[in-house]
């Protein structure tokens, strides 16, 4: 059928079908408009023929018919069917002008044509794939009388392409016994140069179907009047045999079998199914930049912890160090890209009902090392952050700090000497590991702002007990909800005990008698 894009004005369309072309066949019917042409016509078509009307000549018409010309003709053309031409009949005649083997092909067939009484057709004929023709100014040409035609999408991209034919001689090239004097390659074309020399070699195919409206017996016409001619062109393929339809709807789902087959081969025939009670997480992230430090080659290190009842595959490896990568200018900013991928997957066990209670959720942490000319390395900044809770794609950036020393000294130290304070457990950056207690006091830990990291995630959850009748997707939306809610609670802590200790230290500072006032 045809798509839907087709142009209004060259009245030109793109077919697609999934049969062979060999089974293509074309009825084109080509008619000469005359006044007595216009009597056996329906109304609408007698109004449009008669647009033209004033440009025909009945004494050309009436004259015609003495010379044997044709004013109307009719053939039925396959695909890459050749029908000669009167021009190409008296050419391939004179055995001198056949020089390629195709040309002594068609003079072959030239002869036995003449033998079994002459060609068939008269006006209509046709240019296959194998035919040296090519319309070098197709694209260039209009096909309609109408000024707002624009050139369609095929004749653009098809513009300024030549064809690569395996019996035309190359044109560019000149020889003097076997040394090529054109460049091979050429380092630096120009458009002009591309246009020209842009060849393809595809299994494209093309044929033209023409008509030849002039009069009889001449190949260029000079001072002709105008003539009006009409074309149709229908499709009269033969419709398929019932047992041709039938074996072709068994090699498409052999076809289609295979191919399912194969695609099982490559994903495995058994899909693994989590527990009952258990939710799996498969996590593909990628590191993807740091900005905003002040060292220009930089390299991240980083490891995911899993909470109580979490559990990972023994093979499974939970921290990764990316390349060290130096810094670009971007902007006001320093970014390195890192384009680092890792991929891990984690297991939750619940011993009570799914999801009864909100389970605590895997966090990755990450530190930002930078690397100098005299290859002395300092920690530029800590961070971590929550994985996320629900499904899909994330891209998530996170400011980083790093410890600091008072007094000027230890800035000294770190700059010419490199090394400075570190954490000895990442996990600091948020609650310790093996913190039990109540409350964790980082007085006396003073830290600063460095830069920010961005990391992509691509996240999958796999759980029976989606499968459940009783779990519906309302269920689904309040069980993320609820991991939502954890995260907000999470992220809304952690600000309160920032604010807490601004407020603390704020009120350090004040003097002891505002102090005092401020408490009574």
């Amino acid at each position: 059928m045809a798509d839907s894009g087709w142009s209004t004005d060259s009245a030109e369309a793109v077919y697609r079908s999934r049969d062979p072309v060999r089974n293509l066949r074309l009825r084109v019917h080509l008619q000469k408009v005359t006044s007595s042409s216009l009597l056996y016509q329906s109304p609408s078509q007698l109004v449009d023929d008669l647009i033209d009307l004033t440009t025909f000549n009945p004494q050309t018409s009436a004259s015609g018919h003495s010379r044997g010309e044709v004013d109307e003709e009719e053939a039925v053309i396959g695909w890459q069917e050749k029908l000669f031409s009167q021009f190409e009949v008296d050419l391939y005649q004179n055995e001198t002008a056949c020089q390629t083997p195709l040309d002594h092909q068609y003079r072959q067939e030239i002869l036995n044509m003449e033998a079994s009484g002459g060609r068939k057709n008269h006006r209509i004929f046709t240019y296959t794939d194998s035919d040296r023709y090519t319309n070098l100014e197709e694209h260039s040409q209009k096909m309609t009388t109408s000024d707002t035609e624009v050139p369609s999408f095929l004749v653009e991209r098809m513009a300024n392409v030549r064809r690569r034919r395996q019996d035309r001689r190359g044109l560019s090239t000149s020889r003097e016994g076997s040394i090529v004097k054109s460049r091979i390659i050429t380092w630096e074309p120009s458009e002009e140069f591309v246009r020209n020399n842009h060849v393809i070699n595809t299994p494209l195919q093309t044929m033209y179907i023409m008509a030849d409206l002039g009069p009889y017996g001449k190949i260029v016409t000079e001072g002709e009047k105008r003539e009006l001619w009409k074309y149709t062109i229908s499709d009269v393929s033969p419709p398929a045999q019932r047992e041709e339809e039938e074996r072709e709807q068994r090699v498409f789902k052999d076809l289609y079998g295979r191919h399912k087959e194969y695609l099982s081969s490559l994903v495995g025939s058994d899909f693994e199914m989590t527990i009952p009670g258990s939710l799996r997480l498969f996590v593909n992230g990628e590191v993807v930049s740091a900005q905003g430090y002040e060292y220009d080659s930089l390299y991240v290190h980083f490891f995911v912890e899993l909470p109580d009842n979490w559990s990972s595959p023994p093979f499974q490896q939970l921290s990764g160090v990316t390349q060290t990568c130096v810094t670009k200018s971007v902007g006001m900013d320093e970014v390195a890209y890192f384009s680092y991928p890792f991929t891990f997957e984690a297991s939750l066990f619940q011993e009570n009902e799914f999801f009864a209670d909100l389970p605590q959720w895997p966090v990755l942490y990450f530190e930002v090392i930078s690397l100098d000319f005299w290859q002395r390395y300092r920690v530029e900044g800590y961070g971590s952050i929550v994985l996320p809770l629900a499904p899909g794609s994330h891209t998530m950036t996170v400011s980083t700090w790093r410890p600091v020393e008072l007094g000027t000294l230890a800035e000294l130290r770190r700059f010419f000497i490199g090394g400075s304070l570190e954490l000895e457990d990442l996990s600091y950056v948020r609650i310790p590991g093996n913190f039990k207690g109540r409350r964790l006091s980082r007085f006396g830990f003073r830290t600063e702002t460095t830069g920010s990291v961005t990391f992509h995630f691509h996240c999958i959850q796999q759980s029976k007990a989606f499968l459940e009748p009783g779990f519906s997707w309302k269920k689904m939306q309040s069980v993320l909800g609820g991991f939502y809610k954890q995260n907000s609670v999470f992220n809304v802590l952690e600000a309160f005990q920032r604010a807490r200790r601004r407020m603390q230290e704020a009120r350090e500072n004040l003097p002891q008698d505002l102090v005092s006032s401020s408490t009574l």
